[in-house]
């Protein structure tokens, strides 16, 4: 009836504002979904970086999963473009809000996030990774996928690249910048930097600020 959806939406709604609340100037912004020592600040993608994500994965299947998925916006996209989605975020708030959020955009069934530390998860799983890091994780974080993530996994990285792998290709520009690395590539050339020569690909797209190798 109109009055239990209403009381419905109403209590969702509180959900949402609590969830936002926990969230405040005091102690909201700061979610630690990698090290403890390491405190990832929330900063919601753009709609440009989503849309870069999702471009670079647009002849891409499977599994996905998000590192620190925050609000999960980047999961809820996927899900809608056929990914089976995942998240991981150590923030519970965030967890609860992202599934409300998936509910809402009618794709609970086919993502699903979780209350976990990164380096507590083994991702060997997944063939598309996520992540929107901060510089002094990603040192670290490239040892675990190199070790994890079996050859055919592409790994897409938002705002800062990864230290030591050469990027396969590139989308987008400025802050909304996403780099992308096939796993065949970083597990062949083990201990490589930036910079070594990768022999290009097609480009993906007909986007100027695209290039993909």
């Amino acid at each position: 009836t109109s009055g239990t959806r209403n009381y419905r939406n109403c209590i969702l709604h509180q959900v949402g504002q609590k969830a936002a609340a926990h969230l405040g100037p005091e102690r909201g912004p700061f979610v630690a979904p990698a090290l403890r020592k390491v405190c990832l600040p929330y900063v919601p993608a753009t709609t440009a970086q989503v849309e870069n994500v999702l471009k670079v994965l647009q002849a891409r299947s499977g599994s996905l999963v998000d590192i620190g998925s925050g609000d999960g916006r980047i999961v809820i996209a996927a899900a809608k473009k056929g990914f089976r989605a995942v998240g991981f975020e150590l923030n519970p708030w965030l967890v609860w809000y992202s599934r409300y959020r998936a509910w809402r955009a009618g794709v609970h069934h086919s993502t699903s996030f979780h209350i976990s530390d990164l380096w507590k998860v083994s991702f060997n799983q997944y063939s598309n990774v996520v992540i929107f890091g901060v510089p002094q994780m990603m040192d670290k974080l490239e040892g675990k996928l190199q070790t994890e993530l079996q050859s055919t996994a592409k790994v897409v990285a938002c705002r800062f690249p990864f230290p030591t792998w050469a990027p396969d290709g590139t989308a987008g520009e400025g802050i909304d910048t996403v780099w992308v690395y096939h796993a065949e590539s970083f597990k062949t050339e083990r201990g490589t930097h930036q910079g070594h020569f990768v022999t290009p690909h097609q480009p993906l797209g007909n986007d100027d600020t695209t290039t993909s190798y």
